[in-house]
This record gives structure tokens, C-alpha cells and sequence, in this order.
């Protein structure tokens, strides 16, 4: 996104900043004129933070004439962060590392990550001296923009309470900071300012478009698999809740519907799942879904094969992108001496068992993401 919008802009750039992971294509990219940073993800980083103050100083220095150009492709909440006034950069690493291993999902996660922040919810929006436009291609479900990064550039309809009824749910308030619950508290009770809400004035010159979706990545899987002589057909609601437990009603569902289905058939769906860590293994919603998936397979038939994939390249904290069944996969899982599926989902360990089967899926770094896709081949 920002080599082509130098491409496009040329000269008219004045400055720029481009922030992504340390694996991303993009972090050896050099443009002229911006300033690249490698910062963190999912737990922000020290150059995480420094990636945030530069865009702040970006947005401050705006002329009233310019525009502040923002483009985002997923990860931002966590490669821009500058902690809330009386907030450090490890309370904001402590609180999303809890909430992610509870299986918070990403609307909760977001809602308080706005809320222990100086550039989400708006405030980048805020700070800027000129107007400001904002493309975003959504790695989330539903394609909320205030959402979609943690919304630096539109309102937020969310509160300092909503942020306190997530941490309630997920562990218990006692399992977080103190700092980040005094904050929260704080705000809830008035004494601090809240996040900019709809009708704010100091947003009037904010735009936001979103440019990319899930759908996206369902056309061009429809595409790829009708050229190939497959019969398609498309789940259109997203595939969302606990990965474990989302596979199997994922199966259930995809067998009942099957059965006078023609053959050769793709089914295509697409969402974000989460997962709640429990074990000691390692893995991602990808592969746990797979995994969860695995033991319900012969309802599809003796020839089915399903993927589940994320569309970044990135599953968890692992270097796969998903994982695949198919109906060799128990039978090499057998040969390699693996115990059942069953003891390696126990232990959120889904990553070691298709590892031994030789059925994770490695893309690498795609630096673009809307989300997770499932496939599903029946013959």
C-alpha cells in the first residue's frame, strides 16, 4: 500500500512512515521519504511505540492545507502504540498478552486497547493539523472501522466501563494492573476524557474507507476453485467463536449440507476464530481448528480435505500460516507415533502434531490481512 501510494503521489509526499513486523515483506522496503519501522506484533514493542510517537508528530505537523494519508492492512494495534497519559508500555503488553491467552476476541480486545491509548479511537484523527483519509482493508469480522486497527482515525462508540466489563469477563480485574484498572476506572467515573464519540466536531475532517474485506479472499478461492472444475459453494456467515469448538460445528454443518451436493465441491467460508490457552504447546486458531476438526473428518466422506488458513500468512506465534486434514493425515500421524489429536489439543499444541504429519501450511508474510479462510474439498 505505501509503494503504490508513492508510486501514485510522487512529490506531493512530503513525509511518510511505513511500520510493520520484523518478518513482513515489507520492513526491508525502502521509499523514499518514509521512514521504515520494524515494531512489534501481537505484543507491542518498544519500536512500537516509537512507530506511534512518529505518526503523532506526522499528524502534528500537518499544515491546515495537507492531508494526512493513512493506509492500514492489519496488525495496527500493535504496531502503533502510545500508551494513555499515566500508562507504560508494559501495562499495555501485560493487559493484551492476558487477553489474548483468555481468548478474548478482537471486538473485546479492541475496546480496550482504545481505551488505554493516545492514538486509537481517533486520537490520531485528533492530533492532525489538516484533514485526514484513511484506507483500511479489514482483518475484521464485520468490518467495523472504528474496529479495524483499533480506530485511530474514526470515533469510538465504546466506554471506560465497556473496557472494565471485558477485563471483568476475561480473568477478573485482580489478573490485570493496577495502573491500567485505576485508569479504567478513572475514565469510567468521569475523571478522565473519554474517546471520541459519533458527532465529534474535531473529527469533521476525517474519512475513512474500507477497501478490503474477507469477501475479498472468498471471490478469489471461488475463482481459483471453479477453474478447476469444482462445483462451489460459500458460507456467507462468518466462522467465529472458539476454534475448537467452531470446527466441529464448522463439519457438522458442511456434512449435512453435502449430501446432495455435486462432486467435485469446494465450500468456502471465511471469519476469525479464537483460542483460549490452556497448555503448554504451541499453535494458532488456524491449526487448532484443523486439529479440532480432524477426528470428525469421515462425516464429510473418505476423500474430504480441509484447510483452515490465515490470509496474513501469520497463525499465532508460529511461522505457519494454518494447517490441512486430509484423509491420510491420522494415518501419518500413526506412522510418525503421534498420541491422539485429542492429547495435543489439550495441550493448545497443534503446531508439533501437523509439523510430524508434514500438514502445516507455509506461506510466509503476505502483508495483507482480512482474516481467516476454511476450505473444504469434497470428491
Amino acid at each position: 500500500m505505501a509503494r503504490v501510494a508513492a508510486e501514485r503521489l510522487g512529490s506531493q509526499i512530503r513525509a511518510g512512515l511505513l511500520v510493520c513486523r520484523p518478518d513482513s515483506v515489507g520492513s526491508g522496503m525502502s521509499i523514499g521519504g518514509f521512514e521504515s519501522i520494524a515494531a512489534g506484533h501481537p505484543l507491542p514493542d518498544a519500536e512500537s511505540e516509537r512507530a506511534g510517537r512518529k505518526a503523532l508528530a506526522l499528524a502534528e505537523a500537518l499544515e491546515a492545507d495537507e492531508t494526512l494519508l493513512v493506509l492500514l492492512s492489519g496488525g495496527t494495534s500493535a504496531l502503533l502504540t502510545v500508551p494513555a497519559d499515566g500508562l507504560t508500555l508494559d501495562d499495555k503488553r501485560r493487559v493484551t498478552e492476558r487477553l489474548l491467552m483468555a481468548g478474548a476476541d478482537i471486538h473485546a480486545l479492541n475496546t480496550v486497547r482504545k481505551h488505554l491509548s493516545a492514538i486509537k479511537a481517533g486520537w490520531l484523527a485528533v492530533r492532525a493539523g489538516g484533514r485526514c483519509l484513511a484506507y483500511a482493508i479489514s482483518d475484521v469480522v464485520g468490518d467495523d472501522p472504528s474496529v479495524i486497527a483499533s480506530g485511530p482515525t474514526v470515533h469510538d462508540s465504546s466506554t471506560y466501563q465497556d473496557a472494565l466489563d471485558v477485563l471483568g469477563t476475561h480473568d477478573g480485574l485482580d489478573a490485570y494492573p493496577s495502573a491500567v484498572i485505576g485508569h479504567l476506572e478513572g475514565g469510567a467515573a468521569g475523571r478522565a476524557a473519554e474517546t471520541p464519540k459519533p458527532g465529534d466536531p474535531r473529527l469533521a475532517r476525517a474519512r475513512t474507507c474500507v477497501i478490503g474485506t474477507r469477501r475479498d479472499a472468498i471471490e478469489g478461492v471461488v475463482a481459483a476453485a471453479q477453474c478447476r472444475g469444482y462445483h462451489v459453494v460459500t458460507i456467507e456467515a462468518p466462522v467465529v467463536g472458539e476454534s475448537r469448538v467452531a470446527a466441529r460445528r464448522h463439519v457438522s454443518a458442511i456434512a449435512a449440507r453435502a449430501i446432495n451436493l455435486p462432486r467435485p465441491l469446494c465450500v468456502v467460508s471465511a471469519g476469525e476464530t479464537t483460542v483460549r490457552v490452556a497448555g503448554r504447546g504451541s499453535g494458532g486458531r488456524n491449526q487448532e481448528f484443523v486439529l479440532a476438526a480432524l477426528p470428525l473428518m469421515e462425516m464429510l466422506g473418505a476423500s474430504a480435505a480441509l484447510a483452515s488458513i490465515g490470509t496474513d500468512g501469520v497463525d499465532g506465534p508460529t511461522d505457519a500460516a494454518g494447517a490441512l486434514a486430509d484423509p491420510a493425515t491420522l494415518d501419518r500421524a500413526r506412522s510418525a507415533g503421534l498420541e491422539s489429536p485429542a492429547r495435543y489439543l489439550a495441550d493448545n499444541n497443534a503446531y508439533a502434531f501437523f509439523a510430524a504429519t508434514g500438514d502445516l501450511i507455509h506461506t510466509g508474510p503476505t502483508d495483507t490481512n482480512v482474516g481467516d479462510l476454511q476450505v473444504v474439498l469434497l470428491a
